[in-house]
């Protein structure tokens, strides 16, 4: 059948991680990425740690899949280059501050009228309008304005970001999002879209129902550690040798665990019988729980409760998570492919998985301005003389 993106060309004029986020998964889905890299400097995570090799593990991870063309933006004639290939493209993506693809002589009007059916997707730190808009927009910056530090964290603890760039991921993933979306509107419609995708709206999105409860109690919700403010118990617990995750979500689950856990007690107690019960008397019923948890050792833990269909996890390490038989093997969550200079390395898979498509495959990320060549005579049908200038 092939992957599910095949014909389908994209220019990526993304950096570091939001952009080149979306672009990798289009490019994981059979699109041809044609990433648009500064020549002798390339795409700022080229940069960034780990290095594997003297190779930033951090884009090779990102870009994988991808082409790279070296073409300098400032020159009169990589611009044409550009206006060329975007004569050829279905989508464009850049992670400019707005504005930048203007001064460049790359609005979405210009690019439009020479592309009238292309997609236009832009990230940036809070969107292309608003008084915001030209503010300087990174994932830390997401986190706070959005309301998600706030809640990040435990009561006694200063406002806290999550461990990874979940802003940025999210600014990427809602953009991929947002092409998909525009290229099933052409197919009816039979033209182009602008995308605008904010990493604070992103951010915000992602919050769902905790800024429910401000919006219908008129109360500000505070950082509650691993709790649920819904739900409970639901939460990290002590063993007698880690740590472990408990998520009882409903009345029939709490049942199953009060049997598990051979306390009817706790079951037959009024103030425990409902889930809204549970929630108002969190912190007794998490100082009862682990009095029963700190006895046992985690693995022995989740087996039990697992017997009973009581949803349990460990809390694994990053270690753990590469090891692990069914994230890293079963699921293919860890991938080795090919080191972009010698050998192998291993990278993140892709967690969406088709069952007609053809299997997803990847490519190692190209050198800086490996596909040069390649794109301007291949596809640009530039002669060797012309091609030349921009392979110096």
């Amino acid at each position: 059948m092939g992957k599910p993106l095949e014909g389908i060309r994209v220019l990526d004029l993304t950096r570091v991680l939001s952009g080149p986020y979306c672009t990798m998964i289009l490019a994981d889905m059979g699109a041809e990425v044609i990433k648009i890299e500064t020549p002798g400097k390339g795409d700022d995570s080229r940069t960034y740690p780990p290095f594997d090799r003297g190779i930033s593990a951090y884009y090779a991870n990102l870009n994988r899949n991808k082409k790279s063309v070296a073409l300098n933006l400032r020159d009169d004639k990589a611009k044409e280059v550009l206006r060329s290939l975007i004569k050829t493209a279905d989508v464009i993506v850049e992670n400019f501050k707005p504005g930048t693809m203007d001064k460049m002589g790359f609005a979405y009007d210009v690019v439009k009228a020479l592309n009238p059916q292309i997609i236009y997707a832009s990230i940036s730190g809070f969107g292309q309008t608003g008084p915001y808009r030209l503010l300087p927009g990174y994932d830390v910056i997401a986190q706070a304005m959005s309301g998600m530090m706030s809640v990040t964290g435990w009561p006694d603890s200063p406002p806290t970001r999550t461990g990874t760039a979940i802003g940025d991921v999210l600014g990427g993933l809602n953009c991929c999002i947002g092409i998909l979306a525009a290229l099933q509107g052409r197919n009816k419609e039979k033209h182009g879209e602008r995308i605008d995708v904010g990493l604070v709206d992103a951010s915000v999105s992602a919050m769902e129902t905790i800024t429910e409860i401000y919006m219908v109690e008129n109360r500000i919700p505070k950082r509650a550690g691993n709790r649920y403010e819904f739900i409970y118990p639901y939460d990290s617990f002590e063993a007698a040798d880690g740590w472990i995750v408990i998520g009882v979500g409903n009345d029939a689950i709490w049942e199953r665990f009060c049997e598990a856990v051979e306390h009817a007690d706790w079951f037959a107690e009024p103030r425990f019988k409902r889930n809204r019960d549970r929630v108002a008397a969190n912190v007794e019923l998490h100082a009862l729980v682990t009095e029963w948890t700190k006895t046992r050792k985690g693995k022995d833990i989740i087996e039990l409760l697992r017997q009973h269909s009581v949803p349990c996890a460990p809390i694994h390490t990053i270690a753990d998570v590469v090891a692990d038989e069914h994230i890293a093997g079963a699921r293919e969550m860890i991938c080795e492919i090919d080191h972009p200079v010698e050998g192998k390395m291993r990278i993140t898979g892709n967690p969406v998985k088709f069952t007609e498509a053809d299997h997803v495959t990847y490519a190692k990320a190209p050198t800086l301005g490996k596909d040069t060549k390649e794109i301007l005579q291949d596809l640009l049908h530039m002669d060797e003389k012309e091609a030349a200038y921009f392979l110096k």
